[in-house]
Formats: C-alpha cells, structure tokens, sequence
C-alpha cells in the first residue's frame, strides 16, 4: 500500500467515527428530548417551586407539600399569634390538570438550552376556583384580628381641641392597633405567593394627620381668628356682643373643617327673638302724662326669622372679622333702630289725649273720644300704614245695623279697621265722652286739628294706645 493510499484510508475512518459520534449524540438528545415530553425541563421553577426533570405525579406532590400541607405562620411582634394550616386557605388539593397544561406548552427539544439559561418561572393558580374555603378562613381571621385591636392602643390623628377659650393641636398617638384591611389584603397576597410567615407588626395603623401638619395649623389659626371675633348685635336700640365663651363653644372641626354646631347657634338666635321680639314682647314707654307704662304688642312690631338669621350669623362668625349686625326679622318695621324714635303719636285713653311728637318735641295735641265700653279702641303699637282724604267708614252698629261715616281724613292703624279720622258728629272732645258717645273703636279727632294732624304725619309713623 502505498502511502498515499494509507492517508486516504486513515481520512475516511476519521470520518466514520465522526459520523458515529455525531449519531450518538444525536441519538441521545432525541431520547432526551423523548424524556421531556413527560418531565419538566431542566431549569424549571412553577410558583416558585423547582420542578426540574420531575414528571407531572412527582411535581404535583411537590406543589402540595409546598402549599396544601404547610401552614401560614402569623407573628405580632416575632411571636406567633396564629398558624394556620395552607389547606384552610383554599388551595387546589390536585394540581396536575394545570401541570399538565405547563408540561404540553413546553418545548421538549429545548432541554439542552435550558441548562444554560435562566429558570424558566412559570405560574399557575393555586386557589381553588371555589372560594368558599378561604373566604370562611379570611372572615374568621378578620374577627380574630378586631378582637386583638381591642387589647391595644389605638392611633388617632393630630386633632384640635378646645383649651380654655382658645383651641390648640392635641398631637397625634402612634397606637400599635393593626390595620385589619392591610393585614388580610396582604394575607391573600401571601396566599398566591405561597410564603409561609406574615408579620402583623408591619401593618400597624398610622396617623394620616400628625401635629406638623400644615392644614391643621392652618385650621387652628382660623379656629382662634373665630373664637376672637367681636360679634356686635344692633337690636331695638340695644347694642351688645356675644359672649366669645359662646362662640368658641359652637365651634366645631369635623374632617379638617371649621364649622359652627348649627343646634347650638339655632338656639342662641332663637333666645334672642324670645328677648327681643316686639311681636311677643310688650313695649316699655315714658308716657307724657303717667310715666312709664307698658304698652301691648300691636302691628308695628318684628319677629326675628330664625333660619335665616342662624345661617346669616354663622356666615358672618365663619368669615372671621369683627361685625356689627342687625337681625333679620319679618314685621311692620326692622329691628336696627329702637322702636319708638323721636317722631310717633301718642294717644293716651284713660286721659282721652292725643300727642303728636315729631324729633322729641309736641308738634301738636288734642282731646280725643275713643271707642265706647262695648267697642274699645284696642290698645298696642301700631302704624299709620296708610293715609286716605275723603272716605267712608263702615260698620255695624251694636244692634247689628250698618252704618257709613264719611270722614275728610283717615290715617288706619291696625287690621281690624281702626283708625284716627276726623269727627264732625262729636260736640266735645275729652272727659268721660267716650262711655257714651263713644266710637266703634276709632280715636275720634276734632275736624280742624286733624286736618293738620293729617299734613304733618308720614306714612309709617308708630302710634301708641294705651
């Protein structure tokens, strides 16, 4: 053999081992690959759990051990409150239906791959798709969590509170309750995580609003602005100002809000009308001739309107400015000026004597015949609410028949029909006149006197009976 022929035989053994390597090696991934179409790949992680080269049975135990057969161990404080076993929290008993799905998407013939690469983590639902289970387990243990809270101090916020007639910041208690929603959101996430510990310790409740609070500071500030304000009331003639003890008690901080306790201040204004009010209260009066009498409530009088003035008041306090204010009433007349000024006339009975004052001093006075003993002129504060030349009055007389009285001047002063007016019928005026010649309840002028009367008298003049 020559030696060309030698290299030449050498050169095709070379390749026929070669060859049979590459057969061999061929050979043995398929059947490697073979063996993966009923194990995990190298490398493969599912929940966590590493099931590398394990077939569906072997993985499936595994996944229980890791989760049906172990149990969730709850710590307050690095001492086991409760342990509770994994079955109680609704983990599947049998997962091989989705390792079966795992194991028909992987790709056999990347196992070699696989040793190299990283793990491949897969994920399958270990709860039970009935959730009855863990649902029964988490209310028992949101229960168990409430009971434990009472065993502890409780966080609260940074708040205001009163101090004297001022408020300050009650600072903020950093209590070691837990927050029941927190710690069983973060159960169920322990759940799908399959961790076996949950520390209580880390869902203690916070304060949300501590003492540094800007809001709250800000809060305090208006609450001292408020309970400082000068709250002047203008009533009748009577000027006084609301006690701050009053204010600072209707003060209120509900939710970072100021605000007034609206029953408190519904009651203050409400005392007022009960004090002030010319339509319940009689009318104290420095009568020309018998000093001081008290005169009743007639029709020129104010009821203050409650709602209106509590919710006006409490604006009013809330914008933190000192304020003089009258209320808002309803009547004849307001109540930002006392009742009866300078300028009103006064009609005396039992002297049967007219007064017409204008800015304090007699501008003009007279005998009168009131109203006879079966029809008296009523006492009150009246109005002359309306002004009339050249009417006719009508009535009936005490035996029942109508009567009509032509007057050249009419000045009514109530709703019934009363009025002063001139009276040519009258003889005399004053005395004891009026027990028998007396009206139908009208003040009975002489003619001439009461056409001045009625040039000098405005509309909205008060007149006094008594």
């Amino acid at each position: 053999m020559t030696r060309a022929s030698h290299r030449k035989k050498s050169t095709h053994i070379g390749i026929l081992a070669a060859l049979g390597v590459i057969l061999v090696l061929v050979g043995f991934y398929t059947y490697r690959s073979t063996y993966y179409t009923k194990h995990f790949l190298p490398n493969t992680e599912i929940n966590t759990v590493n099931v590398s080269n394990l077939t569906i049975e072997q993985a499936n135990e595994k996944l229980k051990d890791a989760y049906s057969n172990k149990t969730l161990s709850i710590e307050d404080n690095g001492k086991v409150w409760q342990e509770v076993a994994k079955s109680e929290l609704g983990y599947k008993k049998d997962f091989s239906e989705d390792l079966s799905s795992v194991l028909k998407d992987q790709n056999a013939w990347s196992w070699g791959m696989n040793y190299v690469s990283a793990a491949e983590k897969q994920e399958i639902d270990p709860l039970s798709t009935d959730h009855g289970t863990l649902d029964a387990t988490i209310e028992k243990l949101s229960d168990e969590l409430t009971e434990l809270n009472k065993e502890k101090t409780p966080t609260s916020d940074a708040t205001i509170e009163k101090s004297g007639n001022a408020f300050t910041i009650k600072p903020e208690v950093n209590g070691d309750t837990i927050d029941v929603d927190a710690a069983i959101k973060e159960l169920k996430n322990t759940v799908n995580s399959g961790s076996s510990k949950l520390e209580l310790t880390n869902f203690k409740t916070k304060p949300k609003v501590t003492s540094e609070d800007k809001n709250l500071k800000t809060q305090l500030d208006s609450m001292n602005a408020i309970a400082n304000v000068k709250a002047t009331y203008s009533i009748n003639g009577n000027t006084f100002q609301i006690p701050s003890t009053d204010i600072s008690s209707w003060l209120t901080y509900t939710d970072g809000k100021v605000d007034l306790d609206n029953d408190k201040v519904k009651q203050y204004v409400t005392d007022l009308g009960a004090k002030y009010n010319t339509s319940t209260n009689d009318t104290k009066f420095k009568s020309t001739k018998r000093g001081e009498v008290t005169v009743p409530v007639g029709t020129y009088s104010w009821t203050i309107q409650t709602d209106a003035e509590t919710e006006a008041l409490e604006k009013a306090i809330l914008a933190g400015k000192d304020f003089t204010r009258s209320p808002i009433v309803q009547g004849g007349t307001t109540a930002d000026h006392p009742l009866i000024e300078n300028t009103y006339i006064e009609v005396d009975l039992e002297n049967q004597h007219m007064w017409y004052y204008k800015d304090g001093q007699v501008a003009l006075e007279t005998d009168i015949v009131s109203g006879k003993p079966t029809t008296p002129t009523p006492a009150g504060v009246f109005y002359v609410w309306d002004k009339d030349e050249d009417s006719v009055l009508r009535g009936t007389n005490d035996d029942g028949t109508p009567y009509e009285s032509p007057v050249n001047y009419w000045m009514p002063i109530d709703w019934t029909g009363v009025g002063i007016h001139d009276s040519d019928w009258q003889p005399a005026y004053g005395g004891d006149l009026w027990k028998t010649r007396g009206s139908h309840g009208c003040i009975n002028t002489p003619p001439s006197v009461m056409k001045e009367l009625f040039g000098m008298v405005e509309k909205g003049t008060p007149v006094l009976v008594f």
